[in-house]
């Protein structure tokens, strides 16, 4: 299967800079969807961003502007780039990833999460 290893989580302070980088590796079949969500303690998981095979991305409204998720798909690698951080940023930051399709369907595999954490 698919293993999602997660790098670049940490300290930093409000108004500083994260990259996050999320590499995957096993028996692929093709990584389609990629992406990155987040949850603090006591709230939902929540979306972050996504890109697309295509290259297609979305974001939520709150990092709209200032992250920006990429791939490099000769790496299987997907990054987020998180910049002016804000401490209502600070959440475990989970990779995700739809690998397929295969004859019996797709599948998703989560990361094991990277603690981001934004002081004021």
């Amino acid at each position: 299967q698919v293993q999602l290893a997660e790098s670049g989580g940490g300290w930093v302070q409000a108004g500083g800079s994260l990259r996050l980088s999320c590499a995957a590796s096993g028996t692929i079949v093709r990584i389609n969807r990629m992406g990155w969500y987040r949850q603090a303690p006591g709230k939902q998981r929540e979306l972050v961003a996504t890109i697309t095979s295509g290259g297609s991305t979305n974001y939520a409204d709150s990092v709209e502007g200032r992250f920006t998720i990429s791939r490099d798909n000769a790496k299987n690698t997907v990054y987020l780039q998180m910049n002016s951080l804000k401490p209502e940023d600070t959440a475990v930051y989970y990779c995700n990833v739809l690998d397929g399709p295969a004859v019996w369907g797709f599948y998703e595999y989560w990361g094991q999460g990277t603690q981001v954490t934004v002081s004021s």
